[in-house]
Formats: structure tokens, sequence, C-alpha cells
């Protein structure tokens, strides 16, 4: 599928499906619009007035043009209110489009958008986004498509054209390398344990370097054990696979403007150890546990390509928690590369225990920031649901970078508090600390535990539990992983970057 940029006014256009959006009570034609529904007897505004379309956001209708009319379909879809649209309404106005067209058959599409508060390479990357991220499918464990469709070239769309956006292509590709960066991130997290284990995690990890010019570091046990890493080892020790400690490196031509640090939580496979997952646990559900690891190395992939003059580190310490006779028991202590001791109440909860020698190793790199990301307690779907993360953050002046990150991607993220004195509950009469607390306040008692392995560097932690994964197909995404939090991580090192363009 190619998308291009094109000066081409919506009259001109020949092709099977002309997609044209309309802001909430705003659907007069005039101007273009008038010329096209003359140029097409009166057909748009035949299909606005039957099907009562009033331009609300997600609503949208089809027709076929018929006769020797030079546009074979007709699309309608809604906006919203013009005031209230964002760059996320654009994504997922032009995914309702790109699903529309692929249902129609339809080989060459022309998109009618608005321009996002006057910026063309905006509006034109978000299209962009929403048609790619929407068409995305997973058949590499299919004997047969699940849509016969996409097997099928004669069916399949061919040629996108972006009405009124001569000159953004630069802009349409921007969004491609970002895309290819989610859909990393969507199929590591899809792949069952069997696939994607720690050892596959690292080889993946390095392919990315090799292909984006990233310097790799792989560690192993014995170079784990040298650096005191005993709560990632502790973890790692149950299981049959080696453990593999990930260091990419994004190092910019000249000098770097900041350097910064992504970690990301790598659990291919989370039993719960010892403390099994039992019931309506989900364990089924655990090769998702590696998620935030693979929103690292699908952002590593993209900052590899657009090359900013940012130094990043991505950080991914990757294990199985398994059950054998090797394993960690409730009541063992663990001693930390920073020398702190941890008494396991819960061998479920582990990754926390794998992200604290992942924050010790990266603060000794000296970044001016690090943001870590995990999938790391049901707490917090229970506070924030299915669709928004959480986000802790001592520092305000990261989190105003990560919201506005945040804000750009149309991924949606919540401050919650670092209340100090829920830390008591992780207190422990014999070691520094316990791994985990009461049940209340859960999720913040686990960002808590990770704040005592960070001394200075300011840093923030991203629980992305319940985005990672739908069950419903829901804008640009379908069904499954969705490769959260991959174009926050990105937006967020371009915004450190001094040369950025604004829009």
């Amino acid at each position: 599928m190619n998308i291009q940029a094109t000066s081409t006014l919506a009259t001109d256009w020949l092709g099977d499906l002309l997609a044209i959006g309309f802001f909430e009570d705003a659907l007069e034609l005039t101007g273009t619009l008038a010329d096209l529904n003359q140029n097409l007897d009166g057909v748009l505004q035949e299909l606005i007035s039957e099907t009562e379309f009033k331009g609300k956001a997600g609503k949208s209708a089809v027709v076929r043009v018929g006769g020797k009319n030079p546009v074979r379909k007709l699309m309608i879809v809604g906006l919203g209110k013009a005031e209230s649209l964002q760059l996320d309404g654009l994504r997922r106005a032009a995914a309702t489009i790109a699903r529309t067209a692929k249902k129609e058959k339809a080989k060459t599409l022309a998109v009618s958008l608005p321009l996002w508060q006057e910026k063309p390479a905006a509006t034109a990357q978000a299209i962009a986004e929403g048609i790619e991220l929407s068409l995305h499918q997973d058949n590499r464990f299919r004997s047969e498509p699940k849509d016969n469709e996409d097997n099928n070239d004669a069916l399949k769309l061919e040629q996108v054209d972006l009405l009124g956006l001569s000159g953004q292509n630069s802009a349409i590709t921007k969004a491609h390398q970002i895309c290819q960066g989610v859909i990393l991130a969507r199929e590591l997290v899809a792949a069952p344990a069997n696939v994607i284990t720690p050892v596959t995690l690292a080889e993946a990890a390095q392919a990315i370097a090799n292909e984006c010019g990233l310097t790799a570091e792989i560690l192993d046990k014995d170079e784990c054990e040298k650096l005191g890493m005993g709560a990632f080892l502790g973890v790692a020790q149950a299981s049959e696979l080696p453990p593999k400690f990930i260091h990419l490196t994004y190092q910019p031509e000249g000098t770097a403007h900041r350097k910064l640090a992504i970690i990301g939580k790598g659990l291919t496979f989370d039993s719960g150890g010892l403390n099994l997952k039992v019931g309506a646990s989900g364990i089924e559900t655990m090769k998702m546990d590696m998620a935030g690891s693979a929103a690292a190395l699908g952002a590593a992939k993209v900052i590899g390509h657009l090359k900013p003059n940012v130094e990043v580190h991505f950080i991914v310490a990757a294990t199985e928690n398994m059950i054998s006779g090797r394993a960690i028991h409730p009541g063992d202590i663990l001693t930390a590369s920073n020398g702190k001791t941890i008494e396991i109440n819960n061998t479920d909860a582990e990754g926390r225990l794998t992200l604290a020698d992942a924050l010790v190793f990266t603060e000794k790199l000296g970044v001016d920031a690090i943001v870590d990301l995990a999938t790391l307690t049901g707490a917090c779907i229970v506070a924030l649901g299915d669709d928004i993360a959480g986000l802790w953050t001592p520092d305000e002046a990261l989190a105003e970078q990560l919201a506005a990150a945040a804000e750009q991607s149309g991924e949606k993220f919540w401050r919650m508090p670092l209340e100090e004195k829920y830390f008591d509950g992780m207190k422990s009469s014999i070691a520094d600390m316990k791994n985990t607390g009461p049940r209340a306040g859960g999720s913040i008692t686990a960002a808590l535990f990770l704040k005592q392995f960070v001394k200075e560097t300011p840093w923030a932690h991203l629980d992305v539990a319940g985005p990672v994964w739908t069950e419903k197909e829901s804008g640009y995404n379908n069904t499954g992983a969705t490769g959260f939090a991959v174009r926050t991580l990105v937006n967020w090192v371009l915004g450190a970057s001094s040369s950025e363009s604004a829009d």
C-alpha cells in the first residue's frame, strides 16, 4: 500500500472510494463540496440526508455512486465538534475510512479531512498512522489468514491519496517509521512464550541494533552476577532458559542535546512462581507480561530511523518467572545491585524485582531522565480501567513532558500519587523492604518500591497493564496487542531534540 499527499481536489479525483470528513452540525455543502455534489448528480447530499448523518465522531456512511461517475463509491465520516478536534480524532477517522475501504474492496482511496490547528505535517502524519495501524493484521501463526482477503492481492488497498496535503510526504514517511515500531511491539507481545523467550527477545534487540545502527550490549547470567543483580537473577533462577540483560544505545551524530533512558519490563512469561497464578488469574495471557520491553524495543527501532539529536538508552532485564526446584520461596531475601535487601512475600510481584536492578544499572549511565514502563499491577487496571495507563513521577518537568507526548500520540495516561506513607506497608522486620505491600493502593506501593532504586535522576514509572491488550477493535487498534506507549515514548524523545519541528 502506498500513501501519498496530493494537491488534487475531491472534484478531480478518480478512483474506487472517496472519503470526506464532516464536523458535527456543519453539513452545508459549499465551495468544492457543492461542486462535487453537482458532479455526482446530488449523491453526496442524498447520502447525508437519507442516513440522517449529523457529523458525530465515529459515525459514517457509504454509498455506491453508479453511472459513469469518476468515483465508484462515496463515504462520509463524522469528526465531532470542530472546536474539539484533536490529532487522535483524525487518526480514528482515518482508521474508520481504511477499514471501510477494505470492506468495500477498494484498491484506490482518497481521504479528505480538515487540517488540525493549521498544521499540515501533523495532520498528514496522524491520518497516515490511523490508516496503517488499523490495517495491520497478524497472521503469523495461522495456517490460513483469518480474512481470506488478506491473501488476495486483487482485493487489497493499493493506493491512498491524502487530498489537499501536497508537500507532506516526509510526514507520511515519518508516520510509516513510527507505525513499524508500533507493529513490532504488537507482534512481540502477541507472540506466544514458546516463540518470544529471553533469548529470542535479545535476538530481536540485536536485529534492531543491526538494522538501525544502534550499539547492542547483551549481558548473560554470569555478567549480571558480577554486577550484583540479585533481584533480577532471583526471578530468573527457576527458569530453564537463561536470562538476558539487554542494553541498546542510540548515539546521534555530533553532540547529543540530551541523554535519556527507557526501561521496559521483560517477563516473557509469568507463571507467578511459587505464588502460582490459579483460577481466574489469567495465566494464559502472561505472554504479554513483556509488553513494556516490546514498547521500549519498538521505540528503539523508530528512534534509530528518525535519528534525533538525543542519546537514548533502551534497557530490558529479560527472563521468565517459572516454577522449579530452584525457584525463590516466599520469605527469601534477595540483594539488589545497589545493596538494598528485599524480603519476598509474593513471588508473583516479580516485575518490580527485575526493574530494580535495571534502574540501578541505568542511573549509573549518567542519563538526564529515566522512564520505565511495565505491565506491573492488576491494581492499576482496577484503578484506571483497560484504556488508561498510570504515571508516577516526583519530577514536575518530566510529568509535563510525558503528558505532552501522550497528548500528541492520543495514548491515555493519568498521573497517580506517590504517597510516601504507603511505603510503611512494605517495611520488613528482617530486610530493607518487602516486595509487596497491602492490597489497597497496590499500584502506588509498586511505584514506591521502584523509587527506592533511583537516587537523583528524574524518573517516571508507567504502569501500562491495561492498554497493551484489547479484546475488541477500537480506533486504530485491532483485537489483541496494541503496541501501546511506543508513540508516546518516541514523542518524548523527539520533544527533547532541539532540531525537531514544532509540527
